[in-house]
């Protein structure tokens, strides 16, 4: 296949918001037809870190939380943000033992995706999480938490169902249900 150079010139960028988790820029950009324009960039200072916490059982560990931004309630895996500059495992491992109160001993990373390409720079990364211990959930004084184990299938059918409707939770527990037979060995 040929692919063309992408045809975008940047000729200005300007930052026209900045909070402690992103930055709002403003381009001046010729686009692909030769045409001046603008375009909107929001640019992530954390990468969002999400878990796949797998029991014996084959349940999935999700938690439940009113999202601001959404005005709505969500269930979605256990995630959180890392700084650009820590190490994703050990955000992950944070993460799951802060929202659920779990640790795990075996930890894979399974996928990378972007959330919003179009207008966010933002990246996600799913790890799987095996041989679990329970324990005491400690949240961020921000969230307000329910904990739920689902068994693989169910977690597909409130996918199905508008349940889960967070992408990186649809797009991990989806690609668990294709492919548990290799990533659950």
């Amino acid at each position: 296949m040929n692919v063309k150079k992408h045809g975008w010139q940047k000729l200005s960028a300007e930052t026209v918001y900045d909070n402690p988790w992103i930055r709002v820029e403003n381009h001046e950009v010729i686009n692909p037809s030769g045409n001046t324009s603008q375009y909107g960039k929001i640019c992530f200072k954390n990468l969002a870190v999400a878990i796949l916490a797998v029991d014996e059982e084959r349940n999935i560990h999700l938690v439940g939380q009113y999202r601001y931004t959404l005005d709505e309630y969500s269930w979605e895996l256990p995630m959180g943000g890392a700084p650009l500059a820590e190490d994703t495992l050990l955000a992950a491992k944070r993460e799951l033992k802060e929202e659920t109160g779990v640790t795990a001993a075996r930890w894979s990373e399974i996928m990378r995706l972007h959330t919003s390409n179009s207008v966010t720079d933002e990246q996600g990364v799913v790890f799987l999480a095996r041989d679990l211990t329970a324990g005491d959930p400690d949240p961020e004084d921000t969230e307000v938490l329910a904990i739920r184990k689902l068994p693989l299938s169910e977690a597909v059918t409130w996918i199905e169902a508008g349940k889960i409707t967070d992408a990186i939770s649809v797009a991990a527990i989806l690609r668990l249900a294709a492919d548990s037979a290799s990533l659950l060995a």
